[in-house]
C-alpha cells in the first residue's frame, strides 16, 4: 500500500503533510513518533520548496516481520534528468496496528480542512509536550537521585579515606610491633645461642676469647674482657676505664659517655679519658654475688644501645660469669681427680725378656677422669699379671673404686689363681661392695718358662696380639659379662702361643671408641697401626712404640680418658730386662 503526492507549493506541502499525519494515525503510530515525523517532514518539505521544482512525497506501509509493520516516508525530486541519481530523503516509524490506508490520498485545500489539520497538529504537540513534561519530571527525579547518590558516594569516599588512613596506621603499628617482636626474637635467639656456646666450653681462656667473637660486630664495635686474679683482686695490666673499675668494685653496670644513657639497671658515668669520643658500657661478670671480671663494650657503628639491648647484654654477662665460674671449678676438680688418678696408677715392674710400657691420657673435654686403670705385678710362681680395666662413672668416686679393685686383685692373685678365676672373684667383690657400680677388665698372664699367654676378659674390648712376623690377631674369644652385674658367672681362661717377638696391646675403650662410628672401626685401626710398627723399634724402645701407636688413633680432643698397656716379648727374651715407662 503506497501513496504518492506531488509537492510544488506550500499548499501542496500542507496537504501532503496532513495526509501523512492521517496515514500515521490510521496505522497506530504513537503520538510522539507522529509528532516527530510531522515536524521532521515539515522541515524537509520547507527545504525542498526553497530549492524549487516539483517533489514527490511517497508513504508506504511495509510488513517488518513478527515484530509488526513500519511506515516509510520518502521525499524525492521529480525534476531529475535521465541518468542522474539523487539520494532520496527517508524516514521510518513503527506502526502498532493493522490500519487501512484512506480510500484517497487527496486532501482538500479548504480552510476547514486546514484548520482541522492545524488543531490535530496542536493536539499532537500538546501530547508531545505532556510527554516531555513527564520526561522532564523523570529526569529531575533521576537528577535528584543521582545527586543523592553522588552525596552518598562522596560520603563513602570519605569513609573509605578514613578507613584507609586507619588501616595504614594499623599497618604501620603492626609493622612496628612485628619489627619489635622480630628484634626481641633475634635477641632471645642470640642469647640462647651465645649461652649454649659459652657453657659448651670448660676452658676459661676459651670462654674469654669467645665473648668478643659473639658480640662483635652485631652488638658491639669492640669488646674487652678484664678478669680478676685468683684471689679476687683486680688483675694488673694496662690502664682501664674508670667506669670499668667502678663496675668491678660496685658490681653494677656503668655507662660512660658525654650524654646520659638512660639504660635500665645501669649507672651513668662521665666519659672515659681513654676513649672520650666513644661511649662505653662496662658490665661486671658476676657469679654468686662475687665479680669475676668486667666486660667493656663500645656501641656498634657509633650507635646507641636501647633498653632491650642493655638488658640482653647484662644477662649475657651474667651467664658468661656463670660459665667462667663453672669452667674454673671444673679445672680445679679435674686437677684433683687427675692427681689422684696418677697417684693410684702403678709403676711397672721389670721382668727379664718382657718389656712393658703404659700410657694414661686424661680426657680433654668433660670430667671423664678416674675410671680407667692398669696394673702389672708378679705372682708367687714368677708369673707376671698385667691388667687393664675401666670402672663405670667418672670423677673421684670412680678413682676410689678403681684403687679398691686394684688392691683386691693383688690380694686374690697371691693364691696363684688364673686370669679367669681372678676376674670371677672381682665380679663377686664388686657386686657385693658397690651394687650400683660396674667395671670391665682384661687380665693377661705371662710365665717366663712357658711360651704361652693366658688371658681372660669381662665386658672389655678384646686384646690385640701381634706375632713376630708382624701379623695381628684380635683375641675376641667369648668374654665374660661386665664385673658387678647381678648375674652369676664363671669367667673362662683362654690361651694362645706367645713366641719371642710377640707384642700384646691392652687398652680401654677411650682409645678406640668414637660416638659417631662405634668401637669396631677403632679396634681395626688399632690393629692396623700395631701391624705397621717396625719390629726393631719394638725391641729397642717399647715406650716410643706406645707413643707411635697412640698418635694416629687420638684426635686433639677426646671425651674419655685413655689407658694403653703395651707388652712386648723381646726377640732375645732371656737377655734384655724390661724398661719402666
Amino acid at each position: 500500500m503506497t501513496r504518492t503526492w506531488h509537492v510544488s507549493s506550500v499548499t501542496d506541502a500542507a496537504r501532503a503533510r496532513i495526509a501523512t499525519a492521517r496515514l500515521a494515525t490510521a496505522h497506530g503510530v504513537s503520538a510522539t513518533d507522529r509528532a516527530r515525523l510531522v515536524s521532521v517532514l515539515s522541515a524537509q518539505l520547507r527545504q525542498c520548496l526553497t530549492k524549487g521544482g516539483t517533489w514527490l512525497l511517497t508513504a508506504r506501509v511495509t510488513t517488518a516481520g513478527p515484530g509488526g509493520s513500519r511506515l516509510l516516508v520518502e521525499v524525492t525530486s521529480a525534476n531529475r534528468r535521465p541518468g542522474e541519481f539523487r539520494q532520496p530523503w527517508r524516514l521510518t516509524v513503527a506502526c502498532s496496528g493493522e490500519g487501512r490506508l484512506p480510500d484517497s490520498g487527496h486532501v482538500p485545500g479548504d480552510p476547514e480542512t486546514l484548520a482541522e489539520a492545524l488543531f490535530g497538529a496542536d493536539e499532537d504537540a500538546a501530547l508531545l509536550l505532556e510527554k516531555l513534561d513527564e520526561q522532564e519530571a523523570l529526569v529531575a527525579f533521576h537528577r535528584e537521585e543521582l545527586h543523592q547518590t553522588n552525596q552518598g558516594v562522596l560520603a563513602l569516599h570519605a569513609e573509605l579515606d578514613a578507613a584507609g588512613v586507619a588501616q595504614r596506621e594499623l599497618f604501620t603499628a603492626e609493622q612496628k610491633a612485628r619489627e619489635e617482636a622480630e628484634n626481641a626474637r633475634g635477641r632471645l635467639t642470640f642469647l640462647a645461642d651465645a649461652s649454649a656456646a659459652l657453657t659448651a666450653s670448660l676452658n676459661p681462656d676459651a670462654i674469654v676469647r669467645l665473648l668478643p667473637t659473639l658480640l662483635v660486630p652485631r652488638y658491639a664495635h669492640t669488646a674487652d674482657v678484664w678478669l680478676f686474679d685468683g684471689e679476687g683482686d683486680l688483675a694488673r695490666g694496662g690502664p682501664r676505664p674508670a667506669a670499668a673499675v667502678v663496675a668491678a668494685r660496685r658490681g653494677r653496670p656503668q655507662y660512660a659517655a658525654d650524654h646520659p644513657g638512660g639504660l635500665p639497671g645501669v649507672d651513668d658515668h662521665p666519659p672515659s679519658a681513654l676513649a672520650p669520643a666513644r661511649p662505653l658500657l662496662c658490665v661486671p661478670l658476676v657469679t654468686r654475688g662475687a665479680p669475676l671480671g668486667v666486660l667493656t663494650l663500645s656501641p656498634p657503628n657509633d650507635q646507641r644501645w636501647d633498653a632491650h639491648d642493655a638488658v640482653m647484654l647484662i644477662e649475657l654477662a651474667r651467664r658468661a660469669g656463670v660459665a667462667l665460674e663453672n669452667a674454673r671449678r671444673f679445672e680445679h676438680n679435674r686437677d684433683i681427680a687427675e692427681t689422684l688418678q696418677r697417684a693410684l696408677l702403678t709403676e711397672l715392674p721389670t721382668t727379664p725378656g718382657l718389656r712393658l710400657a703404659a700410657r694414661y691420657l686424661p680426657a680433654t673435654r668433660g670430667l671423664n677422669i678416674g675410671g680407667d686403670w692398669y696394673d702389672a705385678f708378679r705372682q708367687p710362681d714368677g708369673s707376671l699379671i698385667t691388667v687393664i680395666g675401666d670402672v663405670t662413672g667418672h670423677g673421684l668416686r670412680a678413682a676410689v673404686m678403681m684403687s679398691q679393685l686394684r688392691t683386691a686383685l693383688r690380694a686374690y692373685a697371691v693364691d696363684g689363681k688364673t686370669p679367669g678365676q681372678l676376674l670371677t672373684r672381682l665380679h663377686l667383690f664388686l657386686h657385693h661392695l658397690q651394687p650400683d657400680l660396674y667395671a670391665t677388665a682384661v687380665i693377661a698372664r705371662f710365665h717366663p718358662s712357658e711360651p704361652t699367654l693366658t688371658w681372660a676378659a669381662a665386658g672389655h674390648p678384646p686384646p690385640v696380639l701381634r706375632s713376630p712376623d708382624g701379623r695381628v690377631r684380635i683375641l675376641d674369644a667369648k668374654p665374660g659379662a661386665m664385673l658387678g652385674i647381678p648375674l652369676h658367672q664363671e669367667i673362662p681362661d683362654h690361651t694362645v702361643p706367645l713366641p719371642p717377638g710377640s707384642t700384646l696391646a691392652l687398652y680401654t675403650d677411650g682409645l678406640v671408641e668414637r660416638r659417631a662410628q662405634g668401637i669396631d672401626p677403632g679396634i681395626e685401626r688399632l690393629a692396623t697401626t700395631l701391624e705397621g710398627l717396625p719390629s726393631a723399634t719394638l725391641d729397642d724402645d717399647v715406650a716410643e712404640s706406645a707413643d707411635r701407636l697412640l698418635q694416629p688413633l687420638l684426635d686433639d680432643e677426646h671425651e674419655d680418658d685413655v689407658c694403653l698397656l703395651l707388652c712386648h716379648v723381646h726377640s732375645d727374651g732371656g737377655r734384655i730386662a724390661a724398661r719402666v715407662s
